[in-house]
């Protein structure tokens, strides 16, 4: 029986077209995505705030945790809204939806850091 070859490779092969690929999609974000460089510049501000406000490593892991959680959102919703650009740029109820649904999501990400954030932030000053 004949072999058919994987497109991405096997084994370690895949692991680095896989890494090559998500590599090129966080510059691709970076470069295309507005609201991508915002979130990252955000990060960036916090993550030395995080050493001083957590509590313990877990606590840090968390506030860490839930900035990396943002960016997978975004990630997520200009995936969307480019496949939707895609398919068309008329405009049509249906793309209109699932835009405005990865757009919610990411502001309900938002929500979270800033409940998660601002309990941390509360907790060091008292």
């Amino acid at each position: 029986m004949a072999q058919t070859s994987k497109p991405n490779g096997t084994g370690v092969v895949r692991i680095i077209n896989a890494t090559r690929c998500s590599i090129e999609g966080l510059i691709a974000a970076y470069q295309e995505e507005a609201a991508f460089r915002q979130e990252l510049y955000l990060i960036l501000i916090l993550l030395p705030c995080s050493f001083f406000v957590a509590k313990s490593i877990t606590h840090w892991a968390l506030l860490i945790s839930v900035l990396l959680l943002v960016l997978i959102v975004e990630l997520l919703n200009s995936a969307i809204e480019a496949l939707t650009d895609r398919v068309s740029k008329s405009h049509h109820v249906l793309s209109g939806r699932a835009k405005d649904m990865g757009s919610a999501a990411v502001t309900l990400t938002l929500l979270i850091v800033a409940l998660i954030w601002g309990s941390a932030a509360v907790d060091y000053f008292i």
